[in-house]
């Protein structure tokens, strides 16, 4: 056997590391797009909140004025900057004896929509309330 070689060749493993992302890749993208359109729900709720809050506020402060209603709808409107703010999304009630020392409440609801690829996932409505005494 003079001249003859041979030669043992594995298999190697180049393509492995391809393979598995393409199996890991879509689970950590939806995992990815979940955590993004949790945290538009979650800011879209803070903003609520912190708008029903500067709308009791208002409405506390506004027992003298005859529009004291419309002031308080237009200070919850104003704050909730990054909201769709029309009368078919943010629905927005004031109830209140307006007398001195009694309560008024502000109350406010928006929908939200959880997607990912376009498939919804999971809807239903924000609720914010804040009670203020009437100054």
């Amino acid at each position: 056997m003079t001249g003859v070689r041979r030669t043992l060749r594995f298999r190697t493993e180049k393509g492995q590391a391809m393979a598995e992302m393409a199996f890991v890749l879509p689970v950590l993208l939806f995992l990815i797009l979940g955590v993004i359109q949790f945290g538009i729900v979650f800011n879209n709720y803070m903003t609520l909140t912190d708008a029903v809050r500067e709308g009791a506020r208002t409405a506390a402060v506004s027992r003298h004025y005859a529009d004291r209603v419309d002031r308080t709808k237009d200070k919850v409107r104003a704050s909730a900057a990054n909201l769709d703010t029309s009368d078919s999304k943010l629905k927005i009630t004031v109830e209140s004896t307006w007398e001195p020392g009694e309560d008024v409440t502000v109350q406010a609801e928006y929908p939200y929509e959880i997607s990912l690829l376009g498939q919804i996932v999971q809807s239903g409505t924000l609720k914010s309330h804040t009670v203020e005494r009437v100054e």
